[in-house]
């Protein structure tokens, strides 16, 4: 991705996984929470495009790209049991994705790690993949400080959204171990939390890029397109490694 100068971006996160540490699937012990940053205008063409691929296939733009529905051939996407539809739907979007400018940041927590050096009564894995998150977006929007950005979450629940919104707040008002409150609030415009059925774009590639970040940390040595077509876009070090850049695993 470009370097960054000085405009607006858009932050768009969501998650894969159970975030709970009562129940652990030994098939799938994650959860991770993935950010997709756009420049505005970036965030625009990407926005344009996939409602033309969504008109073109469902004759409507109201269809929620949701990475498990699609996987499953569910609701709007029964219509991939016709394996033309199917393919014609895959190379688009492949080629949406894979053409769109954005920067992947992933957080991911192996919970049966976790739980065997913190317990299960340790901190919500989403509290902390929240912190760890923002603290990357702001070392990666660092290099202007004049950048500002909005961020958008999926609503989850009164509950959930509750806790996230409290752990947020804190998170901008004391800052975090190596961020400060100033440098926080100086960068996030806005923190804004919607529901699925609000069809918001960014909120839908994000849920696109969670599970194939997450089978790729579950077994990186298992060919899987979905993450071929975006491994380009997570965030790395000067060296190229994405470790603790792009994907963090904690523990």
């Amino acid at each position: 991705m470009a370097p960054f100068q000085g405009k607006n971006y858009q932050f768009f996160l969501d998650e894969t996984g159970d975030h709970g540490l009562t129940f652990i699937d030994e098939k799938f012990p994650l959860f991770l929470l993935v950010g997709c940053l756009f420049e505005e205008q970036e965030y625009l063409k990407l926005y344009q495009n996939i409602n033309i691929l969504k008109q073109e296939l469902f004759k409507t733009t109201q269809v929620v790209l949701h990475s498990r529905d699609i996987r499953r051939c569910e609701g709007a996407f029964q219509i991939f049991f016709d394996l033309e539809t199917k393919k014609k739907f895959y190379e688009g979007l492949n080629y949406i994705v894979s053409n769109a400018n954005f920067t992947i940041i992933a957080i991911a927590i192996n919970k049966k790690k976790y739980i065997e050096h913190y317990g299960k009564q340790a901190n919500n894995p989403y509290s902390i993949c929240m912190s760890y998150i923002l603290e990357r977006l702001i070392y990666c929007t660092d290099t202007c400080k004049s950048n500002s950005v909005n961020i958008t979450i999926e609503k989850r629940g009164k509950k959930e959204d509750k806790q996230l919104l409290s752990h947020y707040n804190s998170i901008i008002d004391r800052g975090t171990y190596h961020v400060s409150a100033v440098r926080f609030n100086n960068r996030i415009k806005d923190f804004l939390m919607k529901l699925k059925k609000d069809n918001d774009i960014g909120l839908q590639v994000a849920d696109l890029c969670a599970y194939p970040i997450a089978r790729y940390i579950l077994n990186s040595e298992e060919p899987y397109i979905p993450f071929k077509i975006i491994e380009n876009k997570l965030r790395r070090r000067p060296d190229g490694k994405m470790d603790g850049y792009g994907i963090k695993i904690f523990p």
